[in-house]
């Protein structure tokens, strides 16, 4: 049964820009990983048709599998990074905000009450729901240290070469994205732009070199990104990665050459590079060494 009289509201602040805590909240691929209030249940499956008219599904279920429900209903109101409204399937309504304030976004959720739970039970049911998605989506936003290396048998003259020129950076660096490439100087004090076709156009970063001492040390440094062609470089968008560093670093083995990558990554993109940076140093190797 409703209880339509009463609206409960849950809130919370999230150390993310709107557009990534938008993200978080509506893509299925993120709904599985917050979508529950404790431990022993789990939100294995997860469908979203984000539109006015548009269904929704969450399954939660107990993570033992003794219990579990369809969490259902209708998108009536969707504004892009500030409002959507639906409508439950059993009648009720639900409201959340998405205010913008540049590095943090402030979630308010408002829904009706049903009756066969108290309402502090269910307050506190959507609250622990809430702040675990504020838990995942900071855990996201956070910057890790990642470091690969390759050995190769080619002296680090020749590897940064084939590193940095145009032709085989194309070719190792196919790895990330079919079309990778660059626009710009290797030069110290640079702007250089990492990129590769997307749908609507041209995606990528937008970096500096803040280093470059051939065959021994190169550094980057990332400014803002590249998204359908259009420079970004302030903003919430590109919050995430501004003043990431990527450095490269060629010693000498004896006639081989010990590359390092020291990379700064935020959670989402950590296992992406953990599988791709291996492959992608492993091409390079091959390029060096044939």
């Amino acid at each position: 049964m409703t209880n339509p009289a009463t609206i409960l509201t849950v809130t919370a602040s999230i150390q993310a820009p709107v557009h990534k805590v938008w993200e978080f909240w509506t893509k299925p691929e993120h709904i599985t990983k917050w979508n529950n209030a404790s431990s022993d249940w789990h939100t294995p499956r997860a469908e979203n048709d984000l539109r006015p008219g548009g269904k929704f599904l969450s399954r939660m279920e107990s993570v033992d599998g003794k219990m579990g429900f369809d969490f259902t209903g209708t998108y009536q109101k969707v504004e892009e990074h500030q409002l959507i409204s639906y409508l439950m399937d059993d009648g009720r309504k639900a409201e959340i905000k998405f205010e913008d304030k540049g590095d943090s976004t402030f979630v308010t959720e408002s829904f009706d009450a049903e009756t066969q739970n108290s309402l502090e039970l269910q307050q506190q049911g959507w609250q622990a729901i809430l702040n675990n998605f504020k838990a995942y989506a900071e855990s996201l936003m956070k910057i890790d240290k990642m470091t690969f290396k390759v050995l190769i048998k080619a002296s680090p003259e020749k590897v940064y070469q084939k590193m940095l020129d145009d032709k085989s950076y194309r070719d190792w660096t196919s790895e990330f994205s079919a079309g990778s490439y660059y626009k710009g100087s290797w030069e110290k004090g640079s702007k250089i732009l990492f990129i590769g076709p997307g749908e609507n156009g041209e995606m990528g970063m937008v970096s500096r070199i803040e280093e470059n001492i051939p065959a021994k040390f190169v550094s980057i440094k990332h400014l803002g990104l590249v998204e359908n062609g259009v420079e970004v470089t302030s903003g919430p968008s590109v919050a995430g990665w501004a003043g990431a560093f990527e450095n490269y670093t060629f010693q000498d083995k004896d006639g081989m050459t010990l590359l390092k990558v020291d990379l700064d990554s935020n959670e989402e993109f950590k296992g992406y590079f953990e599988t791709t940076w291996p492959k992608a140093l492993d091409r390079l190797k091959s390029l060096c060494e044939s």
